[in-house]
């Protein structure tokens, strides 16, 4: 079975992020989507850990008003931090060997993912498809990592998502709660 393999810490999950899972479900050629809830990236600011189990229920409320292909997976909760992906990536291969799994980003993750944790291997191993952010050129960066792994001999599997941009972020949601105005339209 080909997995797609969406991780994030949804803090909240909106509907940006239920645009990508739609866009996975019904326009590219994965089996199913798994939803994976990170108590926090090793990459940003501390959120609170004691979240991470409503952030999961959350997001299983909101995946089951839809009929579609998607996991909630709280694989990462019963893991060790830091929560890197490509630890996620192995757990999964471990518990599932007969699956493919590919990792979601969104074209600012792949412009930093030189920063993660055995970023190479997610990429050769494994994969990712990406999704555009304002501000960020998904072709020309995967270009430049095509050029850094095939200089390595290395695999790279990077595909670009054509799915269109739906610009709207966790911070900024949490932004504007904080500021006291009305985000209830963009949740899930």
């Amino acid at each position: 079975m080909k997995v797609a393999v969406y991780s994030g810490t949804f803090n909240p999950l909106h509907i940006g992020h239920m645009a990508i899972i739609l866009y996975l479900t019904r326009n590219m050629d994965f089996d199913m989507v798994y939803l994976v809830v990170s108590p926090k990236n090793p990459l940003k600011d501390t959120i609170s850990a004691d979240s991470a189990r409503a952030r999961y229920e959350a997001a299983c409320r909101a995946v089951s008003k839809y009929s579609l292909k998607v996991k909630v997976d709280d694989i990462e909760l019963g893991m060790p931090s830091p929560q890197y992906t490509i630890r996620t990536l192995d757990a999964l291969k471990a518990r599932e060997p007969g699956n493919s799994f590919s990792l979601v980003v969104g074209a600012d993750n792949l412009a930093n993912l030189h920063n993660w944790k055995d970023y190479r291997r997610i990429l050769s191993e494994y994969g990712v498809v990406v999704f555009p952010r304002k501000g960020f050129d998904a072709e020309a960066i995967k270009g430049n990592l095509e050029k850094e792994f095939s200089e390595a001999h290395l695999p790279c599997t990077v595909r670009i998502a054509g799915a269109p941009l739906v610009d709207i972020s966790s911070t900024e949601i949490r932004e504007g709660m904080a500021a006291g105005r009305d985000m209830s339209g963009y949740l899930m």
